[in-house]
């Protein structure tokens, strides 16, 4: 019979290489076993991060509840929907979630401004805990900072069964010189409270993935919302710059440039 001891190191008993690939991410590495399986306790979180995985994916976003009162009436945010009608339907349907409904499209045009240089939206994507956690200190960065730069920013918005996709009608309707589609990202077993940022030059109906670009990881164990923050509007002003996006957009931060010359070497 195999021995159902568990033999997962105690915490100071480590060798220091454990150590460091643990510290270095938070998949579950070198957690130890108790006979073929997991420990009891691995088992045990991997049950609860899989549930929690659960509930973001069907959570409701309602901009009364997912955000404060102070944080909406700062932002005049308002909500609108795709042509899904249900939570159901969105994730059985995703081509619905890349489109607005007729009333939606009626009130982003007659609250929103037009052709403004910065376009910013929130969606529920995935992860509603993500876009309740991330967005409020995120979104007076992003404001602050495209102020800073003499950018014009439209009204906010929020959009109810969202896929990334609605850039391309964002850019029709509004004809921004830049979008920003802030939207909670699928979770895993890791955490459900990582927001994207998926961004596009002029989007339009004939854009696809390849012409949009990401930020993604922004939870308190990836990138922070300063970080984040930055990255996005530096993208922003690359775009602009470049006068497109997506795969055509030159990678020019500091660990793109780090590779350029780089001899590669193949495994020994």
């Amino acid at each position: 019979m195999a021995d159902q001891t568990d033999t997962t190191p105690v915490a100071p008993n480590w060798p220091d290489f454990v150590r460091k690939v643990r510290a270095r991410t938070p998949a579950r590495l070198l957690v130890g076993r108790a006979g073929a399986a997991y420990s009891t306790s691995t088992q045990l979180e991997l049950r609860e991060s899989h549930a929690a995985a659960r509930d973001a994916v069907r959570s409701e976003l309602d901009i009364r509840r997912t955000f404060h009162d102070e944080f909406r009436r700062q932002w005049g945010l308002f909500e609108v929907s795709t042509r899904a009608k249900n939570k159901e339907e969105y994730l059985h349907r995703p081509d619905l979630g890349r489109h607005f409904d007729d009333s939606a499209r009626e009130e982003i045009l007659a609250r929103c401004r037009t052709a403004s240089d910065l376009q910013i939206a929130i969606g529920d994507g995935l992860s509603v805990p993500a876009v309740a956690l991330q967005v409020p200190p995120l979104l007076p960065l992003l404001s602050r900072e495209a102020m800073g730069r003499n950018w014009t920013v439209g009204q906010i918005f929020v959009i109810r069964y969202c896929r990334v996709g609605i850039l391309n009608e964002i850019g029709d309707l509004l004809r921004p010189t830049v979008a920003v589609l802030l939207i909670g990202e699928r979770p895993g077993l890791a955490t459900v409270e990582s927001l994207s940022a998926y961004m596009a030059y002029r989007p339009s109906a004939a854009h696809t993935d390849a012409n949009r670009n990401l930020v993604s990881n922004i939870h308190s164990r990836g990138l922070t919302t300063d970080q984040a923050a930055a990255s996005i509007l530096n993208t922003a002003e690359r775009m602009m710059t470049a006068k497109t996006s997506g795969c055509r957009l030159e990678d020019r931060s500091p660990q793109a440039r780090a590779l350029e010359g780089a001899e590669f070497k193949p495994p020994t």
